[in-house]
């Protein structure tokens, strides 16, 4: 049994944990305003994240802590088209982040992604990625930067993905660009365009399905996909 922990290890695995104590302790008189904890599922026909598929369907829990602009949560991905008689339970994504969303638009965050079937402990398991966020009207901007090596989780490091969305009614467009784990080659590309809508599935008077789809093609895999997915 693995009982020893090296510091690398340790302050890799608990990135989220220091990043949230330190909003919380800057952003201590917004975290006294109403306070909520959820939780929640999501079922897609297929996991898509900034252009790359990862899996089929898949089931894609959340438990979030939320007070004021504060956000601490964990979020996963399950991937259904394992085959479990052969040992193999499908695509896995477990992970961590830590975010703060400003009055004036701009947001700051920290995700910590996480793929079991490596030791969580292992300090090469973990990938931090930095998340800056601006939103004015219609339009959002986003940069992320990935800050350290994560050899098992598929990044060397210095991987950067910035995208620029925006609301056009019942439509949401997004353009986005990354290199690292990002593109196929490691080179900076165009990876995500996309057009996104929702609505709301009537059950009863009083309860409704929200209905989410996305049609995505990445120019640098030349793969095109066409989602949908329910909220639970």
């Amino acid at each position: 049994m693995r009982t020893n922990i090296s510091i690398s290890q340790l302050t890799k695995t608990t990135g989220i944990t220091a990043f949230a104590i330190i909003l919380m302790a800057f952003l201590k008189p917004d975290i006294a305003k109403s306070q909520d904890l959820s939780t929640g599922v999501d079922l897609y026909s297929t996991y898509v994240f900034r252009g790359v598929a990862y899996s089929g369907p898949a089931i894609q829990p959340s438990v979030e802590f939320s007070a004021g602009g504060f956000a601490l949560g964990a979020w996963g991905s399950q991937g259904i088209d394992g085959d479990p008689v052969n040992g193999s339970l499908g695509f896995q994504e477990m992970d961590l982040y830590a975010s703060y969303s400003f009055d004036f638009g701009v947001s700051i965050g920290l995700t910590d992604y996480y793929y079991p079937g490596s030791p969580y402990g292992h300090e090469d398991s973990h990938a931090l990625e930095l998340n800056l966020g601006y939103s004015i009207g219609d339009l959002s901007l986003s940069g992320n930067y990935i800050f350290n090596e994560a050899a098992d989780a598929g990044s060397a490091g210095k991987d950067k993905y910035f995208e620029v969305g925006y609301s056009a009614g019942p439509a949401d467009l997004f353009v986005g660009a990354g290199d690292g784990w990002h593109s196929s080659d490691g080179d900076f590309a165009l990876v995500n365009l996309g057009i996104g809508t929702s609505k709301e599935i009537d059950i009863t008077d009083t309860f409704s399905i929200p209905l989410s789809g996305a049609v995505i093609f990445n120019p640098n895999s030349e793969q095109f996909y066409i989602l949908a997915g329910i909220t639970l």
